[in-house]
């Protein structure tokens, strides 16, 4: 025979799942919202500038430029548009047709020929500060590799002063993707963890079946355990499919052990979880609970957690502001077991403070729900 406190959490147990399999909307959020984000992420969200738009206006038709010409249509970073005068280019850019313009001047090859230093000039649009810059560098690499060649073909020795052999870690292909489908996953269960308890708790308390439940002898913990349980459960399941999808549909590398996953996922479910119920017993109202969970749990992670902008590059204030949330060490741990793979040293750091702050969650969630009616 079991104690009687276990039968009484077990019995809380089953009641939520029966009411997890009776209402669809818990199955909706741990399941078809977490695909719905995670292909609009996946899909929508991509940092790579490839095939921007560059018009480019020849007034030099010698076969020089119409080298640097062809050198620019054979790259997939950029696409390359003709113009025949410079205010139409201008124009286009003006329009947002195109984001950058590249002017070869008339006296081009003639400078080339004299040996004199010869001169582009390349106009970026700035309202879009990051592909401006990489527009920039992508013309200034392929002018520099167009260059090389045409020394070398005029039998010019070139011999470099320093040769860069360069190697990249973790990610060789630079493919943000890789970088960016796991900090989504972090956003996903943030949304999820917090909604799953938010909403459905905060329902209860509109129906008045949770004051029936704080009529009965149950402990205030393990009421609120026996109703999170279900919805771990029901948020593991949904990060394991996120994972899957990732993996084989985003073609992201796993390099670490489904240990890890689970021991990470399994901390910040319960800051997660612990939140939304949180939200549900101040609020006590659907409508205010989910107004506030996307307040609390998806803006600040979705700017603050280093899943999209890089942590180190905001203000010192901002940078400190980080460190209450637990999305920051959940994502530098999704990150590290996908790319990297076990780095434990990492992880267990990261998996410390995300249990500090789902304890302080947790307790705050038992110190603010009532044992009593009022």
């Amino acid at each position: 025979m079991l104690p009687r406190r276990v039968r009484q959490l077990l019995a809380l147990m089953k009641k939520e799942m029966l009411q997890v399999v009776r209402d669809p909307s818990s199955i909706l959020i741990a399941f078809v919202l977490p695909m719905i984000l995670l292909f609009i992420f996946g899909y929508g969200l991509s940092l790579d500038a490839k095939h921007v738009r560059l018009a480019i206006v020849l007034e030099d038709h010698s076969p020089n430029a119409q080298s640097l010409w062809l050198a620019l249509m054979a790259t997939d970073y950029v696409k390359a548009l003709a113009f025949d005068h410079r205010s139409e280019a201008e124009q286009a850019i003006v329009d947002g047709r195109v984001r950058g313009v590249l002017v070869v001047p008339g006296d081009f090859s003639r400078q080339l020929q004299s040996r004199q230093t010869a001169r582009v000039q390349l106009i970026t649009d700035g309202c879009e500060t990051n592909t401006a810059t990489i527009l920039e560098n992508y013309i200034l690499g392929i002018i520099a590799k167009w260059s090389t060649h045409q020394l070398t073909d005029q039998g010019f020795e070139i011999k470099p002063v320093i040769d860069v052999f360069p190697r990249v870690y973790f990610n060789p292909e630079l493919n943000t993707r890789n970088a960016l489908i796991p900090g989504s996953i972090v956003l996903i269960m943030a949304i999820i963890g917090t909604l799953l308890t938010a909403l459905v708790v905060s329902r209860e308390w509109e129906r008045g079946t949770m004051e029936a439940m704080l009529a009965t002898p149950v402990r205030k913990i393990d009421m609120i355990v026996g109703k999170l349980l279900p919805y771990y459960l029901l948020g593991m399941a949904s990060t394991t499919v996120c994972t899957l999808v990732g993996i084989f549909l985003f073609e992201v590398p796993f390099r670490g052990s489904v240990v890890a996953l689970g021991f990470t996922s399994t901390v910040f479910l319960v800051a997660a979880l612990g939140q939304g119920f949180l939200i549900s017993t101040v609020c006590k109202n659907q409508f205010l609970a989910s107004q506030v969970t996307l307040v609390v749990a998806y803006l600040p992670n979705f700017m603050l957690s280093g899943a999209l902008f890089e942590i180190s590059s905001m203000p010192f204030p901002i940078r400190m502001l980080t460190y209450v949330f637990p999305a920051r060490y959940y994502v530098s741990c999704l990150q590290t077991i996908f790319m990297t793979g076990d780095i434990w040293p990492l992880i267990l750091k990261n998996i410390g403070l995300m249990l500090i702050i789902g304890i302080v969650v947790f307790f705050a969630a038992i110190a603010k729900t009532p044992k009593r009616l009022e």
